[in-house]
């Protein structure tokens, strides 16, 4: 009895297995994912508020799909706890988790719609290429928040010195080294940064070099040097993923390293035998 209950699981476990590597499947979960979003942002319509119950009962239906898709991916593993040793899964369980927070109870109506925005997010552990996206994008942060802490030294003695000169000039945009922080932070991204320059030009024409000192280094060196960062790391991704899927100068790389390897094994096994003939 024991033997056939095994046998019966092991036969489910390997249908849910197919099911899930289904590419309609995929498709099928992905157009859900696209179409809760939609749904989200059609309720921030006021002209959809007579579809209320409407769309109440579709969201309903999608958390059910997306607990039953959650659920077939949770039986598709040969063991329960396999299905939390990948990180994409663990997210995708707790977005699953937060959408079952009721969305009609006054308490937590404002919770509820706020996890559901976040249900758009399950593209990024459905779509290969989106996931390589976000791990390029978590391993460059560590090397992006180095940068960052040097724009923020610059930013900061930018920022004191032009307190001190130009605060009498114009107290609301240099009062305090905060305030000024926040100004060249409008002027590194080049909002209106000529009306700033020409006013403190009138009363000090040299202060020209101040401006362009400080968006030649914050918006020319330092935003080239987080695309460097970007790419560098994109690109470790992308020769990462050919050699996981056999694709690209990666993936010929990969084969022909495992090639050579194998060549190699067989040649000592080779050896050893011509070794041995010998000694007999």
């Amino acid at each position: 009895m024991t033997e056939q209950t095994e046998r019966v699981a092991a036969g489910l476990q390997q249908r849910f297995l197919r099911l899930r590597a289904n590419k309609a499947f995929e498709t099928l979960v992905i157009a859900i994912i696209v179409l809760s979003a939609l749904m989200v942002g059609a309720k921030t319509y006021e002209e959809t508020s007579r579809f209320d119950q409407a769309l109440n009962l579709l969201d309903w239906a999608v958390t059910l799909f997306f607990v039953v898709e959650i659920v077939i991916r949770m039986l598709a593993e040969r063991r329960f706890r396999d299905f939390f040793k990948s990180g994409w899964n663990i997210f995708d369980f707790v977005i699953v988790v937060a959408s079952l927070v009721p969305v009609d109870q006054s308490q937590t109506v404002l919770l509820a719609r706020l996890l559901r925005v976040f249900r758009v997010l399950r593209l990024v552990s459905m779509v290969p290429e989106l996931r390589m996206l976000m791990n390029a994008f978590l391993k460059a942060l560590p090397r992006m928040a180095y940068v960052a802490l040097f724009m923020f030294i610059i930013f900061y003695i930018y920022g004191a010195v032009g307190s001190f000169i130009f605060q009498d000039i114009n107290p609301f945009y240099w009062d305090n080294i905060s305030i000024a922080m926040l100004t060249l932070f409008r002027i590194a991204t080049f909002e209106s940064w000529t009306s700033i320059m020409y006013e403190t030009m009138a009363v000090y024409p040299l202060s020209w070099i101040y401006y362009v000192s400080f968006i030649f280094i914050s918006s020319f060196i330092f935003l080239n040097m987080m695309i460097g960062i970007v790419l560098e790391v994109m690109q470790k991704e992308s020769s990462a993923y050919d050699a996981e899927h056999d694709q690209g100068e990666a993936g010929d790389l990969k084969y022909i390293r495992e090639h050579m390897q194998n060549l190699e094994q067989e040649m000592r096994e080779t050896r050893a035998l011509l070794e041995q003939q010998r000694k007999v």
